[in-house]
Parts: C-alpha cells; sequence; structure tokens
C-alpha cells in the first residue's frame, strides 16, 4: 500500500503558475506509477497527466499540453505537477494517484489503486 499527499495548491491569477506536489507519506519499496487527476465543481474527474516509475515515459490531457509537465524524484518518493499558463478553467481539486509500476498507463479512476486527499487549485481570471 502507498499513501500519498498532495501539497502546492492555492489561489493564483490567470497566467500564473504552481508546483503541486505528492509525496509518498513513508518510504516505500513498491514502484508504482502516478497520475494526476482533477475535479471541478459539478464535474466528473479527470485525467490530467501520467509519469511512469522510471520518469521515462509522460502522457498528457489534450487540454494541458504545453502547459503542465510531470515528473518525479523517486529519492524523494515525490511526484510533481508544474502548471504554467494558468487558466480560470484549470479551476478543481487536483488528485493524484498512484498504481503498481509495469502496467499501461492509466487514464481512468479505476486504473488507480492509491489516492491522495485533494488539493485545491482556484485560478481567478
Amino acid at each position: 500500500q502507498v499513501q500519498l499527499v498532495e501539497s502546492g495548491g492555492g489561489l493564483v491569477q490567470a497566467g500564473g503558475s504552481l508546483r503541486l506536489s505528492c509525496a509518498a507519506s513513508r518510504r516505500t519499496r513498491i514502484a508504482y506509477a502516478v497520475g494526476w487527476f482533477r475535479q471541478a465543481p459539478g464535474k466528473e474527474r479527470d485525467f490530467v497527466a501520467h509519469i511512469n516509475w522510471s520518469g521515462g515515459s509522460t502522457y498528457y490531457a489534450d487540454s494541458v499540453k504545453g502547459r503542465f509537465t510531470i515528473s518525479r524524484d523517486n529519492a524523494k518518493n515525490t511526484v510533481y505537477l508544474q502548471m504554467n499558463s494558468l487558466k480560470p478553467e484549470d479551476t478543481a481539486i487536483y488528485y493524484c494517484a498512484g498504481r503498481p509500476a509495469g502496467r499501461a498507463v492509466g487514464y481512468s479512476n479505476n486504473d488507480y489503486d492509491y489516492w491522495g486527499q485533494g488539493t485545491q487549485v482556484t485560478i481567478s481570471s
């Protein structure tokens, strides 16, 4: 089991940047891939980005390509989501999720086994 904790959310103006972090709450020997998802008020939780265990493969939703970058530092058991050129429509609760390494990229909530509690991101216009 991997326990994940998100941080870094906040309120920024449109065009600004934020970096979210997803840290394993304790050192784990489990190799895991990580996805970021987001849920806006009244909407479903949607895929944002995915990174494999090594960090060599990344995937993004079309809506964030070119603006968001997912990365990881396995020495720190932490995955990051750098968000640039933020828009009001990026406002949502952002969740990180984990799944054992070795599977194909997951785009669905059901593809992931471990979830963080979420961090609020609010973009003002």
